[in-house]
Formats: structure tokens, C-alpha cells, sequence
């Protein structure tokens, strides 16, 4: 094997193992945590992408690196085998490809100082984009790039689009040197590439006639551009470039204009394709749309349909709560916390949660001090903003908080907090919430998301 004999195994990197299935093609030929795997079968592998490209084989020859010397490994897989691998990164060359873009709005360039060092890098990746669903501009694609996505098929990618005006969309950007979109997305389009696409609509810049143009664009590109979400602007108090949040009269002039598009494309394609998030159904009041307003669409990440989700999920609760034949344990008042924007929506299914259980339910709306107050979303809050909060409320026997706020993976907010440290200084059990659900579990005892002041065991 090629490699086997020309590699210097002091500067040639792989991925280094920390897991192995059982019953896989790792575990049947003795690969152990702690191992490097540097190639298979003479392909040096520079990420995930490139281990699940080339040990799809059904003859394997991989190439390890254990304890500073190199072994080769022989392997059969059958078809429906795993290969049982996990690695501590997904990328092995280097972390995360950075953003070469200066976008106003990145929250990144909008952040705090003095957070942890992760939340300053900004992260441009297509890998990620591909396994990962993040959003990327394809603005630092190297020519080695375009040839990966080709030829292994990177399908589905997701895609920063904001404004498809080349011009326009290096003012957005920042970014003098981006190349134009367009071209970029049709030759993605010729490989059978599937992208789902987003535009962040800044008011006064990329919306209007320049939105609409954007609309037309990629509507050439149908089916390859599977949908398009359209995302307001989210601003803290440290942006620097003028812009603003959109305000409730224009969002909802921004759902109506995107009510007659979607209908235009459910004739023409089928589908709606073009979705517009939650917040603006949560900045404008309006009622949000069935979950088949969205066409089997698995955006909830980019904030599509996660409202209509919860309230779908919340009558299944209801029910459960009627059937139920158990009792509260301990728990005469519960002390529910969000953010902001979604505060209406829960103090309704709340009080209804109370009327039915019979627990005493308070919903507490934080403030972002640290960001801002125009960040309304619970994914951005602050747990130190939480306690300031709470330490000022009436709390009752529990505290629910929103499990997103501690969505890393040492569970730890945004500043560094556990939700541990805050039962400690509450003196209240804490549990972690993404549904009604989660708060019906906490509420019964048997939720798997819960924390105790430390004196209490």
C-alpha cells in the first residue's frame, strides 16, 4: 500500500477514534478508542465525509496510527455492515473552516466580549453544511472543494443566499472578492446537488424588489433549490452598521406578500417552497400555519415550524394528562422561563396546563440584558440574565427552563453556566424543557432532565 510506505507518521493527521459499534467492521478487526485512522484503501481521509465515501467498499484496507506506530488493517464488510466509527472531530485537518465574510448581522461579529473563545469563530464549512444542515455562503471554496461535492455527492447542502444581485450581495456580505451565486447554485444544480437555501431579510436592503428578484432567481432553479426560508434580521446592542429590527406592522406585510407567493408556487411547483420563520408569525401575532403548511420540510432548526410543532405536541399532553391516574408529586407551583418572544404562546398553553393538572404555573419572560433586549429568542439567553430575573421573582416548588439555553455539548449556557450552578443559587430543583411534555414529566417526577440544590442530594 502506497501510503503505508511513503507516509511520515509524525506529520500526517487522521481522525482519531473515540468510539467503536459492536457488531461492526471496526470491533470484528480489533480497532480500539484512542487509534488514528489515517487512509482506506489508499485514500487518505481528511474528514467523516471522506470515512463514509471510501468504507462504503466491500474490501477494506485501513491504514492506523497506535501509540506513534502504523498498522494496516484488512477487512470484509458486508453490505449492510457498519464500518462503527466515531471520531472526535468531524473534521480531522483542521476544526471548522472559517467565514471569510464580514456580514453586519453575524451574530459573531454581534457577540459580547469576554464570552469563551468558540463563540468569536465563525464557521463557513461546507462539510458541516452537508452533515449538519449549517448555512454556508460558498464564498471560500477552493477548487479541490467543488470537486469533493461532485464527485461524492454532497446532497443536500444548505445554503446563505440573501440576496442573488451579485453586486448587492458583496455590499451584504462584505466580502468585495465573493463570487456571484448564481452560477455557483446552477453548477450545483447541473451535479444533482439538492440545496435548501435562506435569505436573512434586512429591511431597506435585501427586501422589497430586490427580495422578489431573489425570488425569481432561484425559482429557475426549482427542483435543485428545494426551499427557501426567509429569516428576519436579529440584532444585539453591539451591532455597528445601522440596520434594525423588523417591526410588528412589517411582519406581517411580509407574510401576507409571501402568502400570495407560496400560493403561486403550490400551483406551480407543488409545494410552497418559500417559508417564512416563526418570529414572524411571532412579532406580527399571527396564528401560526399547520404543520403541513411546511411539506415534510425538516427546517426546525432554522426556526421553521418549532411553534406549531409545540402547540401539535401539546395536545398529545392533554390527553395524556386526562388518562393520567398518578398525582403531582411535590409540586404545588411551577415556575416556567422563556424568552421574550415566545412568551405569549406559553402563558396561554400554561394557564391551560394548569386548569388541567392543577398546579399553580407561572411563566417568567427574561430580558437579554447581555445582547440586548431586541434578542427575544431562549436559545440566546443568558443564564446570568436568568438568575438576575429570577432572584427578583415569587418562584414556586420547581424551575422549568428552556433545555436550548443550555444547547452545548457540556450542557452550559452561552456565559458558562450549569443549569446545576442555578438550582444551587435558586435553592429549587431545576429541569430542562423543550415541550409541554418535558414540563408534564417534571411535574410527575419522572423527567430525565432534572437537577437539585446540592444539599439536597
Amino acid at each position: 500500500m502506497s501510503l503505508f510506505l511513503e507516509l511520515d507518521p509524525t506529520t500526517f493527521s487522521g481522525g482519531k477514534i473515540t468510539g467503536i459499534e459492536p457488531d461492526s467492521v471496526a470491533a470484528e478487526i480489533g480497532l480500539q478508542a484512542g487509534d488514528e485512522l489515517l487512509a482506506i484503501n489508499d485514500n487518505q481521509v481528511q474528514d467523516v465525509i471522506d470515512v463514509q465515501f471510501y468504507g462504503a467498499e466491500e474490501s477494506l484496507e485501513l491504514l492506523i496510527r497506535r501509540d506513534g506506530e502504523m498498522f494496516l488493517y484488512e477487512a470484509e464488510r458486508a453490505y449492510d455492515q457498519s464500518l462503527g466509527l466515531t471520531f472526535t472531530h468531524p473534521t480531522f485537518d483542521i476544526d471548522i473552516r472559517r467565514c471569510n465574510n464580514l456580514c453586519g448581522f453575524c451574530f459573531v461579529l454581534q457577540m459580547a466580549p469576554r464570552f469563551r473563545r468558540a463563540l468569536y469563530i465563525k464557521d463557513d464549512d461546507y462539510r458541516y453544511s452537508f452533515l449538519f444542515g449549517h448555512y454556508v455562503t460558498l464564498t471560500n471554496l477552493s477548487d479541490h472543494d467543488w470537486q469533493r461535492i461532485q464527485t461524492m455527492r454532497l446532497s443536500p447542502l444548505y445554503v446563505s443566499v440573501h440576496v442573488t444581485d451579485g453586486e448587492l450581495r458583496r455590499q451584504f456580505l462584505r466580502n468585495p472578492t465573493a463570487p456571484d451565486i448564481l452560477p455557483q447554485l446552477r453548477q450545483l444544480a447541473d451535479w444533482s446537488i439538492e440545496m435548501h437555501t435562506q435569505l436573512v431579510i434586512v429591511s431597506g436592503f435585501n427586501d422589497g424588489r430586490h427580495l422578489l428578484q431573489s425570488l425569481r432567481d432561484l425559482e429557475s432553479l426549482w427542483p435543485a433549490v428545494q426551499s427557501i426560508s426567509i429569516v428576519p434580521v436579529g440584532l444585539t446592542s453591539h451591532h455597528k452598521y445601522g440596520m434594525r429590527p423588523h417591526t410588528p406592522a412589517e411582519a406581517a406585510a411580509m407574510l401576507d406578500d409571501l402568502a400570495v407567493w407560496q400560493s403561486h408556487y403550490r400551483e406551480q411547483f407543488g409545494v410552497a417552497w418559500v417559508y417564512p420563520t416563526d418570529e414572524w408569525f411571532l412579532k406580527s401575532g399571527r396564528p401560526f400555519p399547520p404543520i403541513s403548511a411546511y411539506d415534510g420540510q425538516q427546517l426546525q432548526e432554522n426556526g421553521l415550524g418549532l411553534a406549531r410543532q409545540f402547540l401539535d405536541e401539546w395536545e398529545g399532553v392533554k390527553a395524556e394528562i386526562v388518562n393520567c391516574e398518578s398525582s403531582i408529586v411535590n409540586c404545588e407551583r411551577v415556575t416556567l422561563v422563556t424568552g421574550r418572544m415566545f412568551a405569549p404562546v406559553l402563558r396561554e398553553t400554561a394557564a391551560t396546563f394548569a386548569q388541567m393538572t392543577g398546579v399553580d404555573v407561572a411563566v417568567e419572560a427574561v430580558a437579554n440584558q447581555v445582547l440586548g433586549e431586541s434578542i427575544t429568542a431562549a436559545g440566546l439567553l443568558m443564564a446570568g440574565d436568568i438568575l438576575a430575573h429570577l432572584e427578583q421573582a415569587d418562584l414556586g416548588d420547581l424551575v422549568v427552563l428552556p433545555r436550548v439555553t443550555f444547547d452545548h455539548p457540556n450542557r452550559i449556557s452561552l456565559d458558562d453556566i450549569a443549569p446545576q450552578t442555578i438550582a444551587n443559587q435558586l435553592g429549587r430543583p431545576v429541569a430542562l424543557a423543550d415541550s409541554m411534555g418535558d414540563v408534564w414529566d417534571a411535574v410527575t417526577g419522572v423527567s430525565q432532565a432534572m437537577v437539585f440544590p446540592k444539599d439536597e442530594g
